[in-house]
């Protein structure tokens, strides 16, 4: 029986026979093969991740186009009084107020919506997150499935661009929240597909570098935001979208040409000549493919010619293939829930803090760059507690912090503690944004990554979608706003304690691979514990 195929053995028991021939993880055959993780490896890992520049400036420019502008009382018309000059100025008549910047600058302005209500007002900001939802839950399993990482980045990107460029030209709001609609139904795969593909591309050893450069690119796109919209304060809000859906458009096209196909998924999905012909580009790049790196390749054929690394939930399923695989196991679903509650409350308070803690100041570009500032220490704490600390008890420490800080701003009156109070929530906040999209990298398998992935950003987005909400009923009493966010996320971080640790794990491929980790793990502390039992 030692000569079994455990493939065969029944899922999550006590067997410990080994998978015959000791096949190396992929892990290891892509580090023997490649020679280690190159610099022009590198280099492409790190342009992949410079989508999340473009991510950040499609999610944030709405900050600009859609704000209402100030106005004035034209000088020696009485019939502007002050106390109206407080309030939009529909009621007064036509030539007695002018807006203190032109017209065209927000479509706020150029269309009146400020006089049509409260809900066209919001109309173009909620079609937006709408599109994030739908496009989330509708593609997030093509990156798994069909299309793959590259192809489904690309494709999120190119879409992207065309629609906010197709914006500029729009005549009216309803025109303009479609086409908010349609900007964010591609958003939504930017961010998973970029961070998954670049931790695919790289070695365990570089990994840790790369995701705290993902999210170097969304604070850099974040940042950069308000310079281009003061360089372009004159002009129209169509300039905005051009200028920042052209050069998404070409970084698109250069993607397609430059980027590589993750080998790993290339290998689930059973296309080993393309897997292989990636390795052996990736190899010659960094000096390699000597002997040692043919072995390799030769012992990869080898072992995919049984199947050894297709995971037998995904390999000949379609679209939804992914999401059936993880309904027929109880331990993919647990894990699933666990990290998408987790995520929907860090996403409650990460999309509602900017909106609560309002205009810092009477200029609306320091206002942002305030706000994008305040991530950058999050971005290096991010790394930080990424290399250095454990990731189930890292989400539950940030989100208590977050929590308690939000709380304590129900007390602190507003000034500069209430604020600098306000921004230490965030900060904590945003790293256990980052942490978790991480985590939950770590927790599933190659096969249904992307997807698990995608899931879990969905759940912040509609944290984002209920945060509107609560600012809206904590500008009577603040205790609808930070004190529910401060509950939300101190609550949510409890649900880390589902999870299992996989901090210095290395990444599994298949379903099986990590039902077989799982097996060995629960032995190991069968072990552990007899061996205590008998000292």
């Amino acid at each position: 029986m030692a000569n079994d195929d455990t493939s065969a053995a029944p899922l999550l028991t006590g067997h410990k026979a080994k998978p015959a021939a000791e096949v190396p993880s992929i892990d290891d055959i892509i580090e023997t093969c490649t020679g280690g993780t190159g610099a022009m490896q590198l280099l492409k890992a790190f342009l992949v991740v410079f989508a999340r520049a473009f991510d950040g400036h499609l999610l944030f420019i709405s900050v600009f186009t859609e704000a209402e502008p100030r106005w004035h009382c034209v000088a020696g018309d009485s019939s502007c009084t002050r106390p109206a000059a407080a309030s939009p100025p529909c009621p007064l008549p036509p030539g007695t107020w002018a807006w203190d910047r032109p017209a065209e600058a927000s479509v706020v302005s150029e269309w009146a919506l400020n006089c049509a209500g409260p809900a066209f007002v919001s109309l173009p900001a909620s079609s937006f997150f709408a599109g994030c939802l739908a496009g989330g839950f509708l593609l997030t399993m093509l990156a798994d499935s069909l299309l793959g990482r590259k192809k489904m980045l690309v494709a999120a990107l190119a879409s992207m661009s065309i629609a906010g460029a197709l914006t500029a030209f729009a005549s009216n709001v309803w025109a303009y929240a479609a086409l908010r609609f349609a900007s964010g139904f591609a958003r939504s795969m930017v961010g998973t597909c970029a961070l998954v593909l670049s931790t695919e591309l790289v070695g365990k050893r570089w990994r840790n570098a790369v995701s705290f450069a993902a999210f170097s690119c969304f604070t850099l796109g974040f940042l950069s935001l308000p310079a281009v919209a003061y360089a372009l304060r004159e002009a129209s809000w169509r300039s905005m979208y051009l200028w920042t859906s052209l050069p998404c458009l070409v970084y698109a096209v250069l993607l397609y040409f430059l980027a590589q196909e993750s080998p790993r998924w290339l290998l689930v999905r059973g296309r080993t000549q393309e897997a292989v012909e990636t390795l052996r580009q990736i190899a010659s790049r960094n000096g390699g493919g000597g002997a040692t790196a043919s072995s390799s390749l030769s012992m990869l054929q080898n072992a995919c010619a049984s199947a050894m690394y297709e995971d037998s939930g995904t390999r000949a399923g379609g679209v939804f293939a992914t999401l059936q695989a993880m309904v027929g196991r109880r331990w993919a679903i647990r894990r699933l829930a666990a990290v998408m509650a987790a995520g929907f409350g860090v996403g409650i308070v990460y999309f509602g803090m900017p909106l609560s803690v309002g205009s810092l100041g009477p200029d609306l570009y320091l206002s942002v760059t305030y706000n994008a500032v305040s991530e950058l220490p999050s971005a290096v704490l991010s790394w930080f507690v990424i290399a250095r600390a454990n990731r189930r008890g890292s989400v539950a420490a940030l989100a208590a912090a977050a929590g308690a800080c939000s709380l304590a701003c129900v007390a602190i009156p507003r000034g500069t503690a209430g604020m600098a109070t306000e921004l230490l929530s965030f900060s904590a906040t945003s790293t256990a944004y980052n942490v978790i999209l991480i985590y939950a990298i770590e927790l599933f398998p190659t096969s249904l990554r992307n997807s698990a992935l995608g899931l879990v950003r969905q759940a912040m987005v509609l944290g984002g979608v209920v945060a509107p909400v609560l600012v809206a009923l904590g500008c009577e009493r603040s205790f609808w706003s930070f004190g529910v966010f401060g509950l939300a996320i101190g609550c949510s971080g409890l649900f880390a304690a589902c999870l299992p640790e996989t901090r210095g794990r290395t990444l599994s491929d298949t379903m099986e691979e990590e039902e077989r980790k799982q097996a060995a793990g629960s032995s190991a502390a069968v072990d552990k514990n007899s061996d205590s039992h008998l000292v």
